[in-house]
């Protein structure tokens, strides 16, 4: 197992970036016991040694892979960022018609995010008390504005959406709405089914751009 590298000013070591395959696997398995643990016990109640033990690795095997708890649960909202960002959608399923792209962006969010609804919450709770994972989600939020803004500034260079819209702002409106009302519903625990949520969601997004009538022959 590799050994940790001591940081040039003495101070915290720098985590080892495993390239073996064994090293990879003791990593994830962190990251996955991470999971449990945290969603057990909370954020703050979460110990370094029980996240070891339920990932059957000595203590120390931690440190060789993180400095904190902070390090592994930052590693892992990460993780479950790239996920709830379900990128290359339209090469994926190969979806060319505006309203079913939006209808199977707004599903896969909504699905990642009911799949890690404890850990979503255990995020924002988080983010109100610790800078650095403010800043995470403050970026994630970005991410996906950037990515919605692109949508919709091709909409509007098509024809398909309002062009009076600033692409950007109109992102960030669309995606809090959804984000907010996902939380509402898989961590507060709002009772409202969940094609009722992707339909509404679906047709505030197509209102907002004004979307124009569907081709009825494509």
């Amino acid at each position: 197992m590799a050994a940790q590298t001591p940081a040039a000013d003495g101070g915290q070591k720098q985590p080892i970036t495993p390239r073996s395959a064994r090293g990879l696997r003791t990593r994830n398995a962190l990251i996955t016991a991470a999971r449990e643990v945290f969603e057990r016990d909370g954020y703050l109640d979460a110990r370094i040694t029980d996240i070891s033990k339920a990932a059957h690795v000595a203590s120390g095997s931690f440190y060789t892979y993180f400095n904190s708890k902070e390090e592994i649960f930052q590693a892992l909202v990460a993780q479950v960022q790239e996920e709830m960002l379900h990128p290359h959608l339209r090469e994926r399923t190969g979806i060319t018609d505006t309203r079913q792209l939006i209808d199977a962006s707004n599903r896969e969010y909504l699905r990642a995010y009911k799949k890690n609804a404890r850990l979503m919450g255990l995020f924002e709770q988080v983010a109100q008390v610790d800078e650095k994972f403010m800043a995470l989600r403050i970026e994630r939020g970005n991410a996906f504005a950037r990515r919605n803004a692109k949508l919709i500034s091709a909409l509007q260079a098509s024809g398909e959406a309002d062009t009076s819209l600033d692409p950007l702002i109109t992102a960030h409106a669309l995606s809090v709405m959804v984000s907010r009302m996902a939380y509402m519903v898989f961590v507060r625990g709002e009772r409202i089914p969940f094609e009722r949520l992707v339909t509404t969601l679906n047709k505030i997004w197509e209102n907002g751009l004004q979307l124009t009538p569907s081709d009825p022959e494509r």
